[in-house]
């Protein structure tokens, strides 16, 4: 398995998460002890997460993270001219993501829980197609990759 690769290496990469996450519409404007926050649950929620999967018990450090950060203040959302706008703070941005992970986690929903099949690949997502057989977390990246992957064994095989 090839290594994982981290993508929250800044503060600006997650002001850029929460906005490219749709949880705030503005950068609430990270700092590093943010960032290193982000980091602990992130990785309390996929602790959480794996074990949802595996059908084991709950991990207590990490689902007191989860549920810690799940009990803060909402990100604020106001109504304006140009529609509904979500602000706040980094910590209100957290409380809002370990929000969404009890919901998912502790409700009907975490039945739908898939790891995506590819190998190199950490994430996880709700399996609402129709047949409940998705393979990977998105058809553009993971499935992209197996599938050429697969294509050029097969043609290298041909040429041999």
């Amino acid at each position: 398995m090839a290594a994982t690769t981290e993508v929250l290496v800044c503060s600006q990469a997650l002001d850029a998460w929460f906005v490219e996450s749709g949880l705030m519409d503005t950068a609430p404007g990270a700092g590093q002890a943010d960032l290193a926050a982000a980091v602990v649950l992130r990785e309390s929620v996929y602790a959480v997460t794996a074990a949802v999967l595996a059908r084991e018990p709950l991990p207590a450090d990490a689902l007191a993270e989860v549920n810690r950060h799940a009990a803060g203040l909402p990100v604020q959302v106001r109504l304006g001219d140009d529609g509904a706008r979500r602000t706040g703070s980094v910590s209100q941005g957290l409380a809002a993501l370990a929000r969404e992970a009890v919901e998912v986690l502790g409700g009907a929903e975490a039945g739908l829980l898939r790891e995506c099949s590819r190998p190199e690949c950490t994430q996880t997502y709700l399996d609402r197609s129709r047949g409940r057989r998705r393979e990977w977390c998105a058809m553009e990246t993971c499935g992209n990759r197996v599938k050429a992957a697969a294509y050029r064994a097969r043609r290298r095989a041909a040429q041999s």
